[in-house]
């Protein structure tokens, strides 16, 4: 045992520890501390902490100083219950959860009633004066413990159980008695021992010590990794052990469990959400196994448990200023806290959220721009279904997580993932979904399930994930076997038959209904007011949270558009400025028979004429430009793609050519063509004759793009308007290409200016997309007077990457084997691009104080890459339209949380 182990504690009782360690006790072990130190009925209990995971995790073994640890807390806990695990008369049971710092549905479920075993089950019926129960606790261990611990396939138990009950005449496991669960006991053990060549284990001890390595071992499991992917959350965590004393819900009808929350999740409203189960225990009421009922109706069933338990959501809300998800059971009339944690929500209640608790006076406004997210913002941003259109209703089940969902109907994760890799969209439908469904549910468009409730397995990670859920639609049955569900009126939907969810409403449609732009989407269009009367309450609340975000950000946002309609929409939007504006798209359609003419040009005149065609239609795009952004900066990119993307398919043109003279009625100009394009042909075009290389070799072209946006900046201010053009020179990788570039420039507008009798001030700058350029960014700096960085290209080159090509071809291979978590084109790289970012930004304003710094990639709209771009200083991100709202609600993000602001 190394020095620094033995001076390690691992283990912590439920008393030592409190909310603020879920990096040592995990989530689950520090609010049930918290709890405990709030006085709230938690049932006593210890918690193994992260560090003796990692521990395990590096080595393959425990500490050596955790059995002992263990052992002096179990005894400890057996003093204060007053009876020893597993003892034969009178055992102690206890449940054994894993708890990571971050909720994941992947990690290991819980094992109740470890402890129980062939000598003990008389003594547990014999204190509980309940011999159904006893057996009854006895099945539930083996069945858990068979399926979490020694990985037996648990369909063998369900099977079992379905065999037993329909041996029994009946439909649910309470009408099991006594002697039936003493049955499925004995089978359930011969299944232990088939599938494992071993006999369930019958000591105490021995029981939970596998118990807890198998929650260690959870942690590298294919659910876990698949899950931590999925929500960025770092591997190297490890997770808490939880040990707790069993209470017991299972115990007749003054018993039960349940699930809630302080608020609803799906929609924010205040009030009374969750579900009961009565005569239950643990997982039955996630799993939806059996429907339960209404929280509220538990104010009929136990009065006097509902009160106390509506005080304590109360402490607990105010005691952690946020919504409240609570686990809870009651044995024989006592209520007993198992969990609290803030809770997992949908994108418009986290909104709507944030805005309550801030008029509460429990939280300020700075702390209500942390608690929602660009993610979630871009989710509310998602079409609905259309009211008004013709449907064929098929069901309706609860609305779990709100969305419109349109796919191909799925009956197992297999085939949806499948399915959607293949470009397909895809509902998962199931009976009631279980860990094991995690990466179909990831794959999917969305979820309905016949079973379960707002609080089941489905609901609660399809929130957490943002995916539309509809749960519990009873009048749908559901035949996995089959692959098939059965409406009410007995017509049928096979697999691969269309069908649409609605997650706001709990309704299910035959076939896709047509959607229409989402109330958030219509507010940034200008077209609600969120100040008008009848305005959506969502809308307000969006409203007001952006309005704070545009007032503490330091970051400016600006849009990529390339013409007068992607550029008002993007002003609508809350745009700023253009910060990219693609020239290269300015020459497609009919346009495109004139780059061919300059691009076949053998002699100067023939340039000039093609040249002086493009001139006037260049001015004319960028006059509709300035004027849809007067007052704000454009910033133009002159000519970037290769050329060859301007002249016909190699192929293609070829064909035509010989074919043309088979038949002797060959066309000149297709074989000039032909000639151009096979000179032109290069075998990585990405990084050959493009951007300030084009400029340098093709005389006139980027002077004849200056002169447009000259032109067209003094044609705007001889109208009175304020064009702000900045001109950016793309592919820069040595000051000299640039130095060379902006003379030609600066002589140009001088001549515009001249002749118009104006002052422009146009400034001139580069993007810096070439490693070389981040690396000599001080020289460049001295003769630019902005950078933008060109994030795309940056991380291709620094990466080598081809991005066409690497993310269908070997990504997801990438990703699943851990080498990155998040594609470095979704989200910066921060470690190599956004280095050289770094590096470079510092360089350059070293060189010129006063220079200008924006980046042009869509990183520009990533929400982490945006906290990025805050962090190193630079003045502006810009991204597609769509996104800008995105971007400007996460620099004030970044603003509020650099400034010191509590975030979560």
């Amino acid at each position: 045992m190394s020095e620094t182990q033995a001076q390690q504690k691992f283990v912590y009782d439920f008393t030592e520890g409190n909310k603020d360690l879920k990096d040592l006790l995990g989530g689950k072990g520090a609010n049930l501390a918290e709890m405990t130190n709030l006085g709230l009925p938690v049932p006593p209990g210890f918690t193994i902490t992260t560090d003796a995971c990692r521990v395990y995790l590096e080595s393959g073994e425990e500490p050596l100083a955790l059995r002992d640890e263990v052992t002096a807390h179990l005894e400890a806990l057996e003093a204060t219950m007053g009876k020893k695990l597993g003892q034969a008369d009178n055992p102690l049971l206890v449940s054994v959860r894993s708890g990571a710092k971050f909720s994941m549905p992947g990690m290991m479920d819980t094992v109740l009633n470890i402890g129980l075993s062939d000598a003990s089950v008389a003594g547990l019926a014999a204190q509980a004066g309940d011999e159904r129960f006893a057996w009854d606790s006895y099945r539930r261990l083996i069945q858990m413990f068979g399926k979490t611990v020694l990985g037996v396939d648990g369909d063998l138990f369900e099977e079992a159980l379905d065999e037993a009950k329909q041996a029994k005449g009946v439909t649910v496991d309470v009408d099991l008695d006594a002697a039936d669960l003493k049955r499925l006991v004995t089978r359930f053990k011969e299944i232990v021992a088939r599938e494992t060549g071993r006999d369930f284990p019958q000591q105490p001890r021995e029981q939970m010590d596998l118990a807890v390595r198998a929650v260690f071992d959870s942690w590298n499991g294919e659910r876990a990794k698949l899950y931590r992917r999925q929500e960025r959350i770092p591997g190297d965590l490890g997770t808490a052990v939880n040990i707790c004393s069993m209470v017991f819900g299972n115990l007749g009808p003054d018993s039960g469990t349940g699930v809630a929350f302080t608020r609803d999740p799906a929609s924010g409203q205040q009030g009374v959400y969750g579900d009961y189960l009565q005569n239950a225990q643990g997982e039955d009421v996630v799993a939806g196994i059996r429907n339960t009922v209404p929280l509220a109706d538990l104010e009929q069933i136990d009065k006097a448990s509902y009160d106390q338990l509506m005080q304590i959501m109360e402490t607990l809300e105010t005691h952690y200023k946020d919504l409240c998800d609570i686990e809870f059971t009651i044995e024989r009339g006592k209520l007993w806290m198992l969990q609290t944690r803030v809770g997992k929500r949908t994108a418009g209640a986290a909104f709507r959220i944030a805005t309550q608790l801030v008029d509460q006076g429990l939280i300020d406004e700075a702390e209500a721009l942390q608690r929602v997210t660009g993610g979630q913002l871009a989710q509310l941003m998602f079409p609905r279904f259309d009211e008004a259109a013709a449907t064929e209703l098929l069901g309706r089940g609860i609305a779990a997580s709100p969305g419109a969902a349109v796919g191909k109907a799925v009956f197992d994760s297999y085939t949806a993932v499948k399915w959607s890799r293949s470009g397909e969209r895809v509902i998962l439908i199931r009976r009631e979904t279980n860990p094991d469904d995690l990466n179909g549910m990831i794959a999917a468009e969305g979820i309905l399930t016949s079973r379960g409730g707002k609080t089941s397995h489905a609901a609660v990670v399809a929130r957490g994930m943002g995916k539309t859920c509809v749960c519990g639609a009873e009048e749908l049955e559901v035949d996995t076997k089959q692959r098939r569900m059965t409406v009410a009126d007995g017509s049928v939907i096979e697999e691969g038959d269309l069908i649409s969810i609605d997650g706001s409403t709990g309704k299910v449609y035959r076939g896709e209904v047509p959607v229409v732009p989402s109330p958030v989407v219509e507010y940034f269009e200008g077209r609600m007011h969120a100040g008008a009367d009848d305005a959506d309450e969502l809308v307000k609340a969006v409203h007001r949270i952006m309005a704070y975000a545009d007032r503490v950000r330091r970051l400016r946002v600006r849009a990529n558009a390339d013409n007068a309609e992607d550029a008002g929409r993007a002003r609508r939007f809350g745009a700023q400025g253009i910060g990219l504006c693609r020239t290269e798209h300015m020459f497609l359609g009919e346009r495109r028979e004139m780059v061919e003419r300059l691009i076949l040009a053998d002699t100067d005149e023939e340039r000039d004429e093609a040249l002086g065609a493009l001139l006037p239609l260049q001015k004319a795009d960028f006059v509709e430009l300035f004027e849809a952004m007067d007052g704000l900066p454009v910033t133009v990119r002159l000519l970037d793609p290769p050329l060859h993307e301007f002249l016909p398919d190699i192929t293609e043109l070829s064909v035509r050519v010989a074919l043309a003279e088979a038949r002797k009625d060959g066309n000149e100009n297709d074989l000039r063509l032909l000639q151009a394009v096979h000179k032109l042909h290069e075998q990585n075009p990405m990084l050959g004759l493009r951007g300030v290389r084009l400029g340098l070799v093709i005389p006139g072209l980027f002077a004849m793009q200056v002169r447009a946006i000259a032109e067209a900046a003094a044609e705007r201010r001889n109208a009175n308007g304020d064009p702000r053009a900045e001109i950016m020179i793309p592919l820069v990788g040595t000051v000299q290409e640039l130095e060379i570039v902006r003379e030609e420039a600066e002589q140009v507008i001088a001549e515009v200016e001249q002749a118009r009798g104006v002052d422009l001030k146009l400034t001139l700058g580069t993007m810096i997309e070439l490693p070389r350029a981040a690396l000599t960014a001080g020289q460049i700096a001295e003769s630019a007077d902005f950078f933008s960085f060109g994030t795309n290209d940056l991380t291709q080159t620094v990466w080598g990457f081809s991005r066409d090509d690497v993310e269908a071809s070997f990504f997801t291979a990438y990703l699943e084997k851990g080498i990155f978590g998040v594609s470095p084109f979704e989200t910066i790289d921060r470690d190599g691009v956004g280095s050289l970012v770094r590096s470079a930004a510092q360089a350059g304003r070293a060189t010129r104080p006063d220079l200008k710094l924006g980046v042009c990639g869509e990183h520009g709209g990533d929400p982490e890459s945006v906290h990025f771009f805050h962090e190193v200083g630079l003045d502006y991100v810009s991204c597609s339209p769509f996104r800008i709202p995105v971007a400007r609600l996460e620099a004030g993000r970044a603003a509020t949380r650099s400034s010191g602001s509590d975030s979560r």
